[in-house]
């Protein structure tokens, strides 16, 4: 599933398990479709900022599963990518709601 962020000024998609965990955080249900009104727009920011301070380190739950290497494949070498975090995954969705709240608007999503 794909969710689809959208506000007056803006849209971002997240991957699904990844846009229900933060808005689960920022202390939503999760359901999808879904809306902030404006108003409620700073209160869902900062619970969301509060629950990437306790869980942001923590792997995206929308990492790709990658197969694992054959002997052969493997090089000493190699190092592999660190995973990306829900704290680096949440940086554009915190930086549209800021954006939104300072403009007024609201936010809504829906499956993309």
């Amino acid at each position: 599933m794909i969710v689809k962020f959208t506000t007056q000024h803006g849209q971002l998609t997240l991957l699904g398990e990844s846009a229900v965990t933060l808005l689960k955080l920022g202390g939503h249900s999760g359901t999808v479709p879904g809306a902030v009104l404006a108003a409620d727009l700073p209160g869902f920011l900062q619970k969301l900022r509060a629950g990437l301070a306790t869980h942001g380190d923590e792997p995206s739950p929308a990492q790709p599963q990658q197969a694992p290497a054959d002997d052969d494949d493997r090089d000493s070498d190699a190092q592999t990518p660190a995973p990306v975090t829900l704290r680096m995954r949440a940086a554009p969705f915190v930086e549209m709601i800021e954006t939104a709240i300072v403009r007024g608007s609201g936010l809504m999503w829906d499956r993309g």
